[in-house]
């Protein structure tokens, strides 16, 4: 007669599982509370310490840690020195383990938790007895998922229960136990090792597939969206798409750019996103003037582009996009009427997005190289004007702050090397990617035109000659931020003096490969 040993937490479906077993003749032995909620429930089953002999000690911390727990789950059924080690040993078979753990991620997020509270929902027998019956998968069936119970029924009772079900069922339960050891490392990481400005001696990533893509950049590429086991929720993985046809690899990528700069703004703004990089960028007193002046910034790179907005938006913001195409959209919310504008929109993406982002998944910014992996804190710093120095004393009056503010929290989000021209609250030109300083210069001022005169220009880094500054200037820019540190600041400090400009120093460089 077969034998199920159950000892779950999660009790979710287990009253169907055993009432199942026990129609088709299994005999069942049971931990603790599950005895307890199977024995409530009029089902015969017999308790772990009556089968052991050894009662439960230790307030519950020992209870299945015994020989004929492991031994019953462990022995190989066609080896003959099993058998007889069994025999001698009065071990029996135990044929199906139906376990899942002590809720240690849900303890630890909650708030106030003592470390006492945690360390005692580090379960030690559960993972002890996945670990047994998913080794021993040929004679040994593991359940982790009252997901799995029903359809382990159907294949029992059809008699088509296989090798390749048990294999399955034994791999979901290495990755439980994977996970599970994983997030208590990680947490102990964090009570012994606070965050600072070192990293970890190790990662451990945690991904689960959140989102199934059609491709990745490019149609020969298989893609997919991870997120990290028992995290919240946040960033686009806690957007709720409300309308239109499926997100790819690219629209994330744009949507997460577009929001992470949105939310970086206190005023009403808008981020216009093309190919990872802002196209065009404004604030203003609402949403629609954010957005037509987003848009001014550059007509023609806008096109086609992800738009994010950090305040929900109306029928007047809906009225005044539907005229053009936009590949996704994301606020924080949508009025009625506002959907009823894009819903004639078939192939619009909408994304209502929460009122936070992030800035890195886990506080960590990786990315893959050949051989490895790079790991940095994301740069979610930024210098404020107040610790700005003044270097140069332009001849036209002091250029706006919010202005210049707005230019360097623009060239952050730009990739190197970048130039950003703002003017009465809205990005004119940008110039990105270039690998000449002064190339990112020119394109910043033609798209501008005329526009650039009396603007401000933020740059990511400092300016390693005067050609890029004279060049600006020349254009009518009368105001610039940097970084400073260049070994020739003092020939830039001399051009700003000599052509009349004002120049800043933030003293924080923000390159973006």
């Amino acid at each position: 007669m077969p034998r199920a040993l159950l000892s779950v937490y999660d009790k979710t479906g287990l009253l169907d599982l055993a009432r199942g077993l026990k129609a088709m003749g299994w005999d069942l032995l049971a931990t603790g509370g599950t005895f307890k909620a199977l024995t409530d429930a009029g089902l015969d089953v017999v308790e772990v310490a009556d089968y052991t002999g050894a009662p439960e000690c230790f307030e519950g911390r020992v209870k299945t840690l015994h020989p004929k727990i492991h031994g019953g789950l462990l022995f190989r059924r066609e080896s003959q020195l099993h058998a007889a080690d069994a025999k001698r040993l009065d071990i029996q078979p135990i044929d199906l383990a139906v376990v899942n753990l002590y809720p240690f991620e849900a303890t630890i997020s909650k708030t106030g938790v003592s470390p006492e509270e945690c360390i005692e929902q580090i379960d030690i027998g559960g993972p002890s007895m996945l670990r047994s019956a998913s080794k021993n998968h040929r004679d040994v069936t593991v359940l982790t998922d009252p997901n799995q119970y029903m359809g382990f029924l159907e294949k029992q009772k059809a008699g088509t229960w296989s090798l390749k079900d048990r294999q399955a069922c034994a791999l979901a339960a290495f990755r439980l136990t994977a996970a599970y050891d994983s997030a208590i490392s990680k947490w102990m990481e964090a009570q012994l090792e606070p965050r600072g400005e070192d990293l970890p001696g190790s990662l451990n990533l945690r991904l689960s597939r959140h989102l199934g893509l059609r491709y990745g950049e490019n149609p020969h590429q298989p893609a997919a969206f991870y997120v990290e086991q028992g995290a919240g929720l946040e960033g686009i993985a806690a957007c709720e798409q409300l309308q239109g046809k499926e997100l790819s690899f690219n629209n994330l990528l744009d949507s997460d750019a577009g929001a992470r700069l949105a939310w970086q703004f206190q005023a009403p703004g808008c981020v216009i996103v093309k190919h990872n990089n802002p196209c065009g960028a404004a604030v203003a007193a609402h949403p629609l003037d954010a957005f037509l002046k987003a848009r001014a910034g550059d007509p023609l790179s806008s096109f086609g582009g992800i738009v994010a907005f950090n305040r929900a938006i109306g029928i007047e913001v809906a009225q005044a996009m539907a005229q053009s195409f936009w590949e996704v959209i994301l606020a924080p919310g949508f009025t009625q009427e506002a959907l009823q504008v894009f819903a004639t929109k078939k192939q619009l993406r909408l994304l209502r997005m929460p009122k936070q982002w992030p800035t890195a998944a886990s506080g960590l910014d990786l990315r893959t190289i050949g051989g490895g992996f790079l790991v940095q804190r994301p740069d979610d710093q930024f210098s404020e004007f107040e610790q700005w120095e003044v270097k140069v004393t332009g001849r036209s009056p002091k250029p706006v702050q919010e202005d210049l503010v707005l230019a360097q929290k623009l060239a952050k989000a730009v990739k190197s090397n970048a130039i950003v021209l703002v003017k009465n609250g809205a990005a004119v030109g940008i110039g990105a990617g270039q690998m000449s300083r002064v190339d990112s210069v020119e394109i910043a001022c033609r798209k501008a035109g005329e526009r650039a005169k009396g603007s401000v220009l933020g740059s990511d880094a400092f300016f390693p000659f005067p050609d890029g500054l004279e060049l600006a200037a020349s254009n009518g820019v009368h105001a610039f931020v940097d970084p400073g540190g260049s070994l020739r600041d003092a020939d830039v400090i001399a051009a700003a003096q000599r052509l009349g400009v004002w120049l800043f120093f933030s003293g924080m460089r923000h390159f973006r490969h």
